[in-house]
């Protein structure tokens, strides 16, 4: 179950599925003004950077530690996962020197984030405190296996996959992401052909609604996640654009929320 949490004004969602400390950021509780109002952690979209730079400050303490003390991703739209070190420490709003739309961790106290704005947040974490993960899931990375990358490289940390926990954050959902045929047709081979009921629901004009927060629930669970080890968030970003930033909704002039996670 998804729970909404409040810290000092800064709201976020939290899943019971996770123990370690988590959060998927709102759009509430941070400073920045105009289109970027209030917690905008997109710094390359045109906010004021001393505004993002303090809207990390406001993220990062909720987990103890300071603006230059997490590890960030440059996603995009890949499949690569990369595992990081207190040595990847960022350096609030500077270049990130790799790509990478999954990060996973094995060390203590470094919180780690991916960003989205209708795309799917995965966070992951082993119950018995080995490593963690935090995924960017658009359809392309997605289809591209980046959960069977970000699973190999935790169990190359010392999980377990039965011990995974994943919660599935908010997404654009079923109700609004429409996609042309290439979306539902990569997904169906990305799963294997079999396991897509209720994830596609057909148009009289063409289009298809798409699932893909169940589509990514699903391969976690062929990956050999349990079922109840898995959670996902009902809300929709595009219809709670009030709430979340949504690239489709807002045609791209938006900032970003982000799904972080530590040790």
């Amino acid at each position: 179950m998804f729970i909404e949490s409040n810290q000092n004004g800064l709201i976020y969602m939290r899943s019971d599925i996770i123990g370690a400390k988590h959060a998927f950021t709102t759009r509430f509780g941070g400073v920045s003004g105009g289109e970027f109002a209030t917690l905008n952690l997109a710094g390359t979209r045109g906010d004021d950077t001393e505004a993002v730079r303090e809207n990390y400050r406001r993220v990062c303490a909720l987990f103890g530690v300071g603006e230059n003390d997490a590890c960030v991703t440059n996603q995009v739209h890949k499949a690569d996962v990369r595992v990081v070190t207190a040595a990847d420490k960022h350096v609030c709003l500077a270049p990130t020197p790799y790509e990478a739309d999954g990060i996973v961790t094995a060390e203590k106290n470094l919180p780690i984030f991916c960003f989205t704005a209708d795309c799917v947040p995965v966070l992951l974490w082993d119950a018995k405190g080995r490593a963690i993960g935090a995924v960017h899931c658009g359809w392309r990375s997605s289809v591209g296996d980046i959960l069977c990358h970000a699973l190999t490289a935790m169990t190359g940390l010392g999980a377990n996959v039965a011990d995974i926990r994943a919660a599935i954050g908010p997404s654009i959902g079923a109700c609004c992401f429409e996609t042309d045929d290439d979306v539902p047709d990569a997904i169906t081979a990305w799963l294997g052909g079999g396991n897509t009921a209720g994830l596609f629901a057909r148009r009289a004009d063409g289009k298809t609604m798409v699932d893909l927060r169940l589509a990514n629930a699903r391969r976690l669970h062929q990956l050999g996640v349990p079922i109840k080890n898995i959670d996902l968030s009902d809300e929709c970003t595009f219809c709670s654009h009030d709430k979340y930033w949504s690239h489709r909704y807002t045609k791209g002039s938006r900032g970003s929320q982000a799904a972080v996670i530590m040790l």
